[in-house]
């Protein structure tokens, strides 16, 4: 063997986006990555920002009557944590409410929420990330940046992460302007960045899409949720593989050949109904990588 193979390291992982309206099998779909990580000895740690855990334990505890798989716990390699974005007090929004009434459109955008910190949720998310706690066990990982190759880092979802980061700066002021908007994107492209090229074991991000007409041809138009329009350009540029995820009736699959939807793939090909099964994407990976 040369020194430059012995030299070779396996490929950073793969940096996955599954990207699709409500109930179309996100969360679900990281049942077949749990799956996938049992069989491979790898672990997989979840941060929920939204209430979806519920889901995916359906997946282990409550399998579909038609399902080859039988009701069981997560396997023990599975690790997850909520940090729910919590809403807007019924306080703040009390006081806020008072000062609407009171104070002219031109004042209130100028309306500095002296209790958001109370309440800031993405700092509390980036708490999470800097030192994971297993809510199951009480295991610490410690921070998701120094996760070994074996461990999968997920999340679900940039939706929730997008409306926390636009909460920690406009907090209850129900107002925000282009510079808010401007420092929201900041800190949530920064985060995107260290999750997709400051962390070397594999990604995985559930997210939400926004549908809208593009303005010159009037054709429709798909594209991630996040904090506004801006970033929707951006964000896929971070990550190996955008996915459209679809439902049908009751059939859920993936779709890469769709019509007017930003996707991006390296290890899936371009065409539609591909089964909703990440596991294919990490042994895609494991065998570009020689792992």
């Amino acid at each position: 063997m040369t020194e430059a193979a012995t030299d070779t390291k396996p490929l950073i992982g793969p940096k996955i986006a599954l990207m699709g309206l409500g109930g179309t099998g996100k969360t679900y779909a990281l049942g077949t990555l749990a799956e996938w990580a049992e069989r491979n000895g790898f672990e997989l740690a979840i941060l929920f920002t939204e209430n979806s855990l519920e889901t995916f334990l359906g997946y282990f505890r409550d399998p579909p009557p038609d399902s080859k798989r039988v009701a069981r716990e997560p396997p023990a390699c599975i690790y997850w944590h909520q940090q729910l974005t919590r809403p807007v007090s019924l306080k703040a929004m009390t006081s806020m409410a008072d000062s609407i009434g009171k104070l002219s459109y031109e004042s209130i955008t100028k309306l500095a929420d002296a209790n958001r910190g109370e309440n800031n949720a993405f700092w509390r998310i980036l708490a999470s990330c800097a030192d994971f706690v297993d809510d199951r066990t009480g295991k610490k990982l410690g921070p998701v940046d120094s996760f070994p190759a074996n461990r999968i880092f997920a999340m679900d979802s940039l939706t929730e992460t997008s409306n926390a980061a636009m909460k920690m700066q406009v907090g209850a002021r129900p107002t925000a302007s282009p510079g808010d908007y401007g420092v929201a994107q900041g800190a949530l492209m920064n985060f995107l960045r260290l999750c997709t090229q400051g962390i070397n074991c594999p990604f995985i991000m559930t997210a939400h899409v926004d549908r809208e007409l593009e303005p010159v041809s009037g054709l429709p138009k798909t594209m991630i949720k996040a904090v506004g329009k801006a970033l929707a350009t951006e964000i896929p540029t971070l990550f190996s593989e955008m996915i459209y995820t679809v439902r049908e009736g009751n059939s859920w699959y993936w779709d890469q050949a769709a019509f007017g939807v930003d996707v991006k793939s390296r290890y899936l090909p371009y065409r539609t109904k591909i089964t909703p099964d990440l596991g294919q994407i990490m042994d895609a990976w494991k065998k570009r990588s020689g792992a």
